[in-house]
């Protein structure tokens, strides 16, 4: 899926309690996120969004973490376990031309693809495949970096989305980022 991978030692730096200052995972995702839902975080690393995201759903929902990299996936297992959140978690590894998410169609509430659709070649591609897992009314929240992706370039793949029939229903302010809010 990817073209220009952040390499996975970059997961430190991006699971650094520095970045909770500017991304702060139960602010960003408070307004999503509840109690037993099911939950897909697109491009986990090593689980900034992911092990908070095992907290907001409790222990009847479920986070399933999908990431090209096996040694993030590897990261993120320990650090599930360590917080006590691993039964919670269902960890991925997905290929270049897959998710690996079919399994999930029409059961997925929320969606986070957070800073990692411009690392991805097949735009059009992964919108495909979730839409497929989102329940009708889910939501997928998609931000990406102000500073790697431009006006154009955001307004490119939001279009994407829409193209395979999600609706942008938000633009949530995320500091140093574009965001918008999708709907099913």
């Amino acid at each position: 899926m990817a073209q220009h991978v952040c390499p996975w030692w970059m997961g430190y730096l991006l699971t650094s309690p520095l970045r909770r200052w500017s991304h702060p995972p139960e602010d960003i995702l408070a307004p999503f996120v509840a109690e037993g839902m099911t939950v897909v975080d697109v491009g986990c690393g090593m689980g900034h969004f992911s092990l908070p995201l095992a907290q907001m759903v409790g222990s009847k929902g479920r986070v399933i973490c999908v990431d090209l990299q096996e040694k993030m996936i590897n990261s993120l297992r320990r650090r599930a376990t360590r917080a006590g959140l691993i039964r919670r978690i269902d960890l991925r590894t997905c290929s270049a031309d897959s998710l690996g998410i079919e399994d999930l169609a029409g059961q997925v509430d929320f969606i986070l693809l957070f800073a990692v659709a411009h690392e991805v070649p097949d735009i059009p591609g992964i919108f495909a495949q979730l839409y497929e897992a989102l329940r009708s009314g889910g939501s997928l929240l998609l931000a990406e970096p102000a500073g790697h992706v431009n006006a154009d370039k955001f307004a490119e793949t939001v279009a994407a989305a829409e193209q395979v029939g999600l609706t942008a229903v938000g633009h949530p302010q995320i500091k140093r980022s574009r965001a918008v809010v999708l709907k099913k």
